[in-house]
């Protein structure tokens, strides 16, 4: 079934405060093999004029992706979040994402659509800081895929085998009264042998 379009443009909550560190930015940067030492020396950073080492660009997925599934598990909207997976990501900075920041996401449903049986959901995710700037933007595209299709009432049973009962039990109903008929012919020439016989 379709999800109700009425939710498009529907905001949920900030959420909680969630405080960015040094050690979190290091471990992303590794997890996607980007060696830059922006990410982990703040003397490197503050050369490229940071205050604090920044984080990658994708680190921002790590807070919005979360966000997006506060949206999916709205009992009202009616996804069955076992069936979503990630379809795309984009995201427009203002700023980069800085050690220290403590970062909120407020999610927007932006878009609903159905292809070939599924759900897609496009999510925008606004990033501020404590401050109320704002550091980033997200969109996040969440497939919920078609249920599979329902299984048959009797997986037991075989088809060809309750096929060839019916032609056997058929052939053999045929067959009994094809030996009563011949045999009530018989009887009756013979009856009629007998009786000119006789005569």
């Amino acid at each position: 079934m379709a999800l109700d379009q009425s939710f498009v443009g529907r905001s949920y909550p900030p959420t909680a405060a969630y405080e960015v560190g040094r050690e979190k930015i290091r471990e992303f940067a590794e997890a996607v093999g980007d060696p830059h030492p922006v990410y982990t020396d703040p003397d490197a950073a503050k050369a490229l004029g940071h205050p604090e080492v920044i984080a990658p660009p994708t680190f921002a997925f790590t807070i919005t992706y979360a966000a997006a599934g506060v949206v999916v598990r709205d009992p009202e909207l009616g996804i069955d979040y076992g069936r979503v997976v990630h379809g795309d990501q984009k995201f427009a900075y203002t700023r980069p994402i800085r050690a220290g920041d403590r970062l909120t996401v407020t999610s927007t449903i932006e878009a609903i659509k159905s292809l070939a049986g599924n759900d897609i959901l496009d999510v925008r995710g606004e990033v501020h800081d404590e401050s109320g700037e704002h550091v980033v933007t997200a969109w996040t595209k969440l497939v919920a895929r078609a249920a599979a299709p329902a299984a048959p009432a009797d997986p037991g049973s075989d088809p060809t085998t309750d096929a060839s009962s019916d032609t056997k039990t058929d052939a053999k109903a045929e067959a009994n009264s094809g030996t009563k008929a011949d045999a009530k012919s018989e009887a009756k020439s013979e009856a009629k042998a007998d009786a000119k016989g006789e005569a």
